[in-house]
């Protein structure tokens, strides 16, 4: 059964800009190059509600597909090196939450 990954970064108040530059000019070519972005669903910022956040959903198989893909985009050192180390002070707290699908409704 898949699993699903929700990552939550809430950034320090006025941070947003900078770190859309960050994800659109070095942070997302990073996992492309290397191939990381193929379980990707999705990236979201909220525009009500909590603010400042960015949101991004993965799929994998498993738990050991998960761990692996993490192992890789930390060995990239285009993405930890050079995306991570300038992303990193902008965040304020990180949530990540594992959810299996309901067995009802469609599945991404």
């Amino acid at each position: 059964m898949a699993l699903y990954e929700l990552r939550t970064y809430t950034l320090y108040v006025g941070k947003m800009a900078e770190a859309t530059k960050l994800y659109q000019g070095l942070g997302y070519p990073a996992f492309e190059k290397g191939g990381h972005h193929k379980n990707l669903i999705g990236y979201f910022t909220g525009d009500t509600g909590t603010i400042n956040q960015i949101v991004h959903m993965w799929k994998f198989d498993d738990d050991a597909h998960r761990r692996a893909h993490w192992a890789a985009v930390a060995a990239n050192k285009d993405f930890s090196e050079g995306f991570v180390s300038k992303f990193r002070p902008l965040v304020m707290t990180q949530e990540v939450k594992l959810l299996q699908a309901a067995p009802w409704g469609p599945h991404p």
